[in-house]
């Protein structure tokens, strides 16, 4: 089955975390058709942290969504997540955002994610690699979404070019910020 996920990371090596996220993925089986670049994006729920990087893969699994929810909770503890409190700092997040046309409602899992339309973190990467996917409740495609977007948070594409020293703004780089319309 074809999924979406989204990798987040505000803690540590965030490259490293991102990369390593992937290659547990791959080791267990999960082969990366696509990954988004790499953004650094402001957090939102919980301002007063350091940013995050963020990344959306495009994923084939032999897994139904269960049990690729179980493997990416495994991966985050290998990683050492620990949740000091509820959309706190963390060495990496793995959500499932989309899988294929599936709807699931559980308690453990809801997909497609619950607030991925509400998330520029999450909504910019994913348009990068699927800007023609369909959210299978709203029927509406990503780039569609990303217009239609009220998220005030920054999300910032990091390109070849560096950075500086932990948790600096980015060198200037041709690609611009997004920020969502106003008014």
């Amino acid at each position: 089955m074809r999924y979406f996920l989204s990798l987040g990371t505000n803690l540590g090596n965030r490259k490293r975390n991102l990369a390593l996220a992937c290659s547990l993925l791959e080791e267990k089986g999960v082969g990366v058709i696509r990954a988004s670049s790499v953004y650094r994006t402001q957090p939102v729920d919980v301002p007063d942290q350091p940013w995050f990087y963020n990344q959306v893969v495009e994923v084939d699994a032999e897994f139904d969504p269960p049990a690729l929810l179980k493997l990416v909770k495994a991966i985050e503890k290998k990683l050492k997540r620990v949740t000091t409190f509820d959309k706190g700092p963390r060495t990496i997040d793995i959500d499932i955002l989309l899988a294929g046309n599936t709807v699931i409602q559980s308690r453990r899992l809801k997909i497609p994610h619950p607030r991925m339309t509400e998330r520029n973190f999450v909504l910019v990467p994913l348009r990068e690699i699927a800007p023609h996917a369909v959210h299978p409740l709203l029927h509406e495609r990503v780039v569609d979404l990303v217009q239609a977007s009220a998220d005030p948070a920054v999300v910032r594409k990091l390109g070849p070019g560096r950075v500086r020293k932990k948790d600096q703004e980015p060198v200037q780089r041709k690609t611009p910020d997004f920020r969502p319309r106003t008014g």
